[in-house]
C-alpha cells in the first residue's frame, strides 16, 4: 500500500464534529477540506465506508489494482437500482396525478375552506378561549366576516349609484364625439360605409349561433358549479373551524403514537405555512389598491375609491382579477376623462402590476412561507399553465406545503445522522389549538430524540411511549 497519510475517522466521531446545519462553523469547514481527501483516496483505491458492496482489495495485499469489470458492474448495479426507483416515482406520481383529477371536483372546496380558515380562525380561537362555545363562536365569525364584506360594499354603493348616470351620459357623448371624428377630417368617412361590414358580421354570428349557444349554456354551468363550490365551502369552513381540533387527536389515535406525532408536527408547520401565504397575498393588495386608488385619486377619475376596494379583493384571484380591475378603471377613466386620461391609467396599472408581480409578491411570499422568490414564480407560472385561474391561485401555498414537508423529512435525516440535535429543530405543534402547548413540545420532542444517534445529545425526559 502507498505511503500516503490514511484519515480514519469513525463515522459517529465524524458526526458528532459536525456542527449545526443551521450554522456551519469553521471547525465543520476545516473537518469537510481534512476528509475529503481521504474520501477520494478511498475512491481510488475501491473501498469505501458508506457502500458495503462495493468491490475492496484482498486484505492480505499491499499492492492490488481492481479489474475494471468489476468497477463496472458495481456502477451499473448501482445505476439500474436508481433508474429503478426513479420509473416506481414515476409511474406512482402519474396515479396519483389522475387519482387528484377524479376527486377534484371535491378537494377543490376542501382546499378553499382551509384558505378561509386560516383567515377566520384567530378570531374563533379568541372567542373559545373566554369560553364562548365552538359552535356560536364559528358562526358569530363568520358572520361578523360577512357583514365586514357587505358593508364594504354597501359603503361605496351610494357613491357608485350617484356617479353611474353622470358616467352613462359621458359614454354617450364620447361615442357621439367617435362618429364626428370618423365623418371628419382626416378621415371622411360615412356611416353607411360600415353596412357592408356589419352585414358581413351578423351573418357570421348567425352561422355561429349554435356555437354561441353552447357556449353561453357552458358559461351557466360553469357559473353554477362556481356558486355550489362556494357554497360547499362555506359549509365545511364552519365545520373545520367548529370541529377542526379534533382533527389531530383523532388522527394520532387511528395512525399511532410515532406516525401520529410526526403528522401532527408537520400538518402544524403546513397551517402555518397557509396562513402566512393568506397574510402575504393581502398585503400584497392592500399595496395593489392603495397605490391605483391614489393613482387614480390624483388623475380625477370617477369611483376611485370604489376602484380600490374592487383591485383589493381581484388581488386574491391571480391574472384575471387584476386585468378585470385594471380594464375596468380604463373604461371609466376614458369615458369620463377622455383618451389621454385613460392611456395614464394603463400606465398606472401597468407600473404597479409589475412592480407587485415581479418584485413584491415574490418578496413577501418569499419570507412569509420561506421560499425563494424564484420558487414562487415557477410556482405560479406551472400552476396557471396546467391548471388555469385556479391553479395560478393554489400554486404557491401548495409548493410552500411541499417545502414545508421536504424541509421536515431533511430535518429527520440530519437528525438521524446526529448532525443536528432536537435542541437545534423548531417544533410548531405548540403554535396549535388541537392539543395544550405542553403535551405537544413534550410529545413530539419524545419521538424526535429518538431518532438521534449522535453521542452526547441533550436528553430529554418526557412521559413514557404508550404500546
Amino acid at each position: 500500500m502507498s505511503e500516503r497519510k490514511k484519515h480514519d475517522v469513525p463515522g459517529a466521531e465524524r458526526a458528532a464534529e459536525v456542527s449545526p446545519i443551521k450554522q456551519p462553523s469553521r471547525e465543520t469547514s476545516t473537518r469537510v477540506s481534512e476528509d475529503f481527501p481521504a474520501a477520494i483516496e478511498a475512491l481510488a483505491e475501491g473501498t469505501s465506508q458508506d457502500d458495503p458492496d462495493a468491490p475492496k482489495p484482498p486484505a492480505d495485499s499491499e499492492e492490488h489494482v481492481t479489474d475494471r469489470a468489476v468497477i463496472l458492474g458495481h456502477d451499473g448495479r448501482w445505476l439500474a437500482g436508481w433508474a429503478l426507483r426513479f420509473i416506481i416515482l414515476v409511474a406512482a406520481g402519474v396515479i396519483l396525478w389522475r387519482g387528484l383529477g377524479m376527486i377534484w371536483v371535491g378537494l377543490l372546496p376542501v382546499l378553499l375552506a382551509l384558505i378561509i380558515c386560516t383567515v377566520l380562525w384567530p378570531p374563533v380561537s379568541f372567542l373559545r378561549k373566554r369560553r364562548v362555545p365552538a359552535a356560536l363562536a364559528t358562526i358569530l365569525t363568520m358572520l361578523g366576516a360577512l357583514g365586514l364584506v357587505v358593508g364594504i360594499f354597501s359603503a361605496i354603493a351610494p357613491s357608485v349609484a350617484k356617479q353611474i348616470p353622470e358616467l352613462v351620459n359621458r359614454a354617450s357623448d364620447g361615442i357621439n364625439r367617435v362618429q364626428d371624428w370618423i365623418q371628419g377630417p382626416p378621415l371622411n368617412l360615412e356611416l353607411g360605409e360600415f353596412d357592408g361590414v356589419i352585414q358581413e358580421i351578423t351573418s357570421v354570428i348567425q352561422s355561429q349561433g349554435s356555437n354561441i349557444a353552447s357556449g353561453v349554456f357552458s358559461g351557466i354551468s360553469s357559473a353554477s358549479s362556481a356558486v355550489v363550490t362556494l357554497v360547499v365551502a362555506l359549509v365545511l369552513t364552519f365545520f373545520f373551524l367548529k370541529d377542526g381540533t379534533r382533527f389531530l387527536p383523532w388522527m394520532r389515535k387511528y395512525t399511532g403514537g410515532n406516525v401520529g406525532w410526526h403528522l401532527t408536527e408537520v400538518l402544524s408547520r403546513s397551517w402555518n405555512t397557509l396562513a402566512g401565504f393568506v397574510r402575504a397575498q393581502a398585503l400584497v393588495s392592500f399595496v395593489d389598491a392603495f397605490f391605483i386608488g391614489l393613482g387614480l385619486v390624483l388623475l380625477n377619475v370617477p369611483l376611485a375609491l370604489a376602484l380600490a376596494i374592487v383591485t383589493f379583493f381581484a388581488g386574491f384571484i391571480p391574472i384575471v382579477g387584476a386585468f378585470t380591475a385594471g380594464a375596468l378603471a380604463v373604461i371609466i377613466a376614458l369615458v369620463s376623462n377622455g383618451l389621454t386620461n385613460a392611456v395614464l391609467v394603463l400606465v398606472l396599472i401597468i407600473a404597479v402590476q409589475q412592480l407587485e408581480g415581479n418584485i413584491l409578491q415574490p418578496i413577501i411570499q418569499s419570507k412569509a412561507m420561506n421560499l425563494h422568490a424564484a420558487v414562487v414564480l415557477l410556482a405560479v407560472t406551472v400552476g396557471s399553465t396546467l391548471f388555469g385561474i385556479i391553479g395560478a391561485f393554489l400554486a404557491v401555498p401548495v409548493a410552500a406545503v411541499f417545502a414545508v414537508w421536504f424541509r421536515y423529512h431533511s430535518e429527520m435525516v440530519a437528525l438521524r445522522a446526529g448532525e443536528i440535535t432536537i435542541d437545534d429543530i423548531q417544533i410548531a405543534t405548540a403554535q396549535g389549538e388541537a392539543i395544550t402547548a405542553s403535551e405537544g413540545v413534550n410529545a413530539v420532542r419524545q419521538r424526535l430524540s429518538s431518532l438521534t444517534r449522535r453521542k452526547g445529545a441533550a436528553s430529554v425526559t418526557s412521559a413514557p411511549e404508550e404500546e
